[in-house]
């Protein structure tokens, strides 16, 4: 018995990866793909091709940034976003939705910004419980009024599954900043602490 247990565990561990990889692609292919209905009918792949081929989707998504990408990076393009930015913002309700949106995209998306570039250790849920968390900014205006100490603000994401979480504002010196990269810290989150990340405290040898 301990032989065949030892094989299912051995089969899990190969095949459950792979699994859960193919079935996010899948996931991510099968969500792109929609984009292929903004496409006139005789255009559609799989009406020219006579069958469907997964994967469409993805190359027409990419396609339509870039080309959007290097329209918005010139002169023209950019005074049409504004313009258009402009137009939103004079419509209830769609500008609120909007502007909280474009503000976190320009944060998250900016080169220059510094949202989720850092991770931090914090007491969270509450004192001398520990967990991985990343810096999203610094308060400010009148949040930052209130606070007398210097703070920052931070997202602790929930496991295995991190797009969920919790925003916080914790004071600067109770974080202590991790030298790990964000992609080490999610898989730390994601594996529920079984992936760990490599000691980047040790010296590396000569």
């Amino acid at each position: 018995m301990s032989a065949l247990r030892k094989w299912l565990f051995t089969g899990l561990l190969v095949i459950v990866p792979g699994v859960i990889t193919v079935w996010v692609l899948n996931w991510i292919v099968g969500m792109l793909d929609q984009t292929l209905t903004i496409l006139p009918q005789a255009w559609q792949p799989d009406r020219l091709l006579g069958l469907h081929i997964p994967g469409f989707g993805v190359l027409l998504t990419l396609a339509i940034l870039l080309v959007v990408g290097a329209a918005a990076s010139n002169f023209a393009g950019r005074t049409l976003v504004s313009w258009g930015d402009a137009v939103v913002s004079r419509i209830p309700v769609v500008r609120s939705i909007y502007s909280s949106v474009k503000q976190v995209s320009d944060t998250l998306f900016s080169e220059s910004g510094n949202a989720f570039r850092t991770a931090v250790l914090v007491q969270w849920p509450r004192e001398g419980v520990w967990t991985v968390a990343f810096v999203t900014g610094s308060p400010s205006g009148e949040i930052a009024a209130y606070l007398r100490d210097e703070y920052l603000s931070v997202f602790v994401p929930t496991t295995p599954n991190p797009t969920g979480g919790y925003f916080v504002i914790v004071r600067k010196s109770d974080c202590i900043e991790l030298d790990m990269s964000v992609d080490a810290a999610l898989k730390y989150i994601v594996s529920m602490g079984v992936v760990t990340p490599p000691d980047t405290t040790l010296a590396d040898p000569k």
